[in-house]
């Protein structure tokens, strides 16, 4: 850990803006180097303009890659657009307005000129496709500029279709490769007008009250108003700074912005475990100037830069495990959703703790286990076969009151907003409810830890088969399921490997080279430590035997 996780960032932990957005225009990427080309992860295509791997080349190359994608769909509808507060979302949004503009795209922005949660983007595309058939060509998509929680010096693009939610592999690997293409011909084929055009052809939308104005149709906001819970939220210097401000003014909510500044250095973050800046709301060096006034309100949240994800902080428990409140959230959503489909799943990701499964038996639902990637609910979600899809990572969303879904990306707005509701509604706190959940199934120790990986190991281990692992044993215990394939039938892009009381999942890393090793331990937190170094051990002689 470095000796300053948790502590206010210094003049020294800050980026350059000037620095930054001048490569983002100066330098130019080669795409046959492979941390140069337009790639797209589970959330799109990140980098920095400094690494050469987020520039003005990739972002004309891309957008001009969705303009076909979609005219190749059919698709001739609106396409919504967002960014978030990093530095880098702003040159990058203006650069893809050029190029819709010049493709003739009809473009909807935000009514402010201001910044736009991803899940008010899904939701702007949702309820202008409501109604329509998946063959109508009035359909809209979107695009959403931003790295998500990333360091200030990361840029991020990701594209969404019209169901709303993160692009499919089919769609992000067919846009890459296009990208590309058009980077290694010089951009020839990108079809761009001037920023002044642009901004005289895009259209306005008002994201903001559309959004918070539907709230109530998702979350019991009377219920918290009638209880007077007293909220602190905050947005962590990120896109959903104005929301919760027009949500306490808009519905009369006992609800303070803790922290309204937006700075592109995000000079008032306290460093996270690494000594990065990184607005990781599930992270508690990140979260520790929220923490510290943890006892001012009944609920504390804090969401990332694009608010996809949601940090719950509770006077008696400070800041929760994800894991530990989506558990909680599914406890109380299916048994306080009456008009939810009595055949509604319970989504989470492979690498999610089995306190979910635990938890969804007890309520009598049926379990949906995907890979990592919010995509894999979307699906479920827009025909409401899902009512909730978690991932460990603190993203989440669930369905409307009436069982109709509210947004096919993550919202880490309703997941915060859930947590006073719970309060409201049970008189506890989720963090409370989170005790009775360990009394009744017993208390597991979680974390995720990185071990070293080249690319070609990387590589190996996302193609790896359950019958290469030669292991009979992890931690004391018979293993008694390994696993490259999700319940759901899609590969994981790694490996899990299950016993009675505890598992682990191993997956690569995009950005850097590392593998991600996941694991819990209903045994507590040595037998968690003894599983994580044995699982290091496994993967190792599984890729080089």
């Amino acid at each position: 850990m470095h000796p300053r996780a948790g502590k206010k960032a210094q003049s020294e932990d800050l980026i350059d803006v000037d620095e930054v957005l001048s490569a983002y225009y100066d330098l130019h990427p080669d795409p046959a180097i492979p941390d140069q080309a337009v790639s797209f992860g589970t959330s799109g295509h990140r980098g920095s303009s400094l690494d050469t791997a987020f520039n003005e080349d990739h972002i004309a190359a891309t957008t001009q890659a969705i303009v076909e994608y979609r005219a190749a769909q059919g698709i001739r509808g609106p396409l919504f657009i967002g960014r978030d507060t990093h530095a880098l979302s702003h040159p990058a949004f203006d650069t893809a307005l050029e190029v819709l503009a010049g493709n003739d795209v009809t473009v909807l922005v935000d009514a402010m000129d201001s910044y736009t949660p991803t899940p008010a983007v899904s939701h702007a595309i949702l309820t202008h496709n409501r109604g329509r058939s998946p063959e109508d060509p009035a359909r809209a998509d979107g695009i959403v500029v931003t790295p998500s929680h990333n360091p200030p010096r990361d840029g991020g693009f990701k594209y969404n279709p019209p169901h709303g939610g993160p692009a499919g592999s089919e769609a992000t690997t067919w846009i890459a490769d296009r990208a590309n293409a058009l980077l290694a011909s010089g951009l020839r084929e990108v079809r761009r007008v001037d920023r002044a055009k642009a901004a005289g052809h895009a259209q306005r939308y008002d994201y903001l009250h559309t959004y918070v104005e539907d709230l109530p149709n998702v979350v019991d906001i009377a219920a918290i108003r009638r209880a007077g819970v007293r909220i602190g939220a905050d947005p962590l210097g990120g896109a959903a700074v104005d929301y919760w401000a027009m949500i306490g003014e808009m519905h009369d909510l006992d609800l303070t912005v803790v922290n309204p500044a937006v700075d592109p250095q995000w000079s008032f973050m306290t460093l996270d475990r690494d000594g990065k800046i990184r607005m990781d709301c599930s992270s508690p060096w990140a979260m520790a100037s929220l923490l510290e006034q943890k006892d001012v309100y009944d609920i504390a949240t804090g969401n990332d830069a694009d608010s996809d994800r949601h940090g719950i902080v509770t006077p008696d428990g400070g800041l929760m495990n994800p894991n530990h409140y989506l558990a909680v959230a599914i406890r109380y959503l299916f048994s306080h959703r009456p008009q939810w489909p009595a055949s509604a799943k319970v989504g989470k990701t492979v690498v999610s703790s089995s306190l979910i499964d635990k938890v969804t038996a007890s309520l009598g639902r049926e379990l949906y286990e995907v890979p990592v990637g919010f995509k894999y609910f979307v699906p479920g979600l827009i025909d409401s076969s899902v009512g909730f899809g978690g991932e460990e990572s603190a993203g989440a969303s669930f369905l409307r009151h009436d069982g109709s879904v509210w947004t096919t990306d993550k919202d880490g707005i309703i997941l915060a907003l859930l947590a006073s509701e719970i309060l409201a509604v049970t008189g506890r706190t989720p963090s409370q409810l989170h005790g009775e959940l360990v009394a009744e199934f017993g208390a597991s120790a979680y974390d995720r830890i990185d071990a070293p990986a080249g690319r070609e190991q990387k590589a190996r281990l996302k193609a790896l088969s359950a019958e290469e692992v030669t292991a009979t044993e992890l931690a004391g215990e018979a293993i008694t399921q390994k696993m490259t394939v999700a319940p759901n039938g899609e590969a994981i892009g790694g490996l899990k490997v299950s016993t009675e009381s505890a598992w682990f999942a191993a997956r690569p890393s995009g950005t850097e080279d590392v593998y991600k090793i996941y694991a819990e331990s209903f045994r507590g937190p040595e037998h968690l430590q003894a599983v994580q170094e044995e699982a290091k051990k496994v993967v190792d002689t599984a890729l080089t035997s």
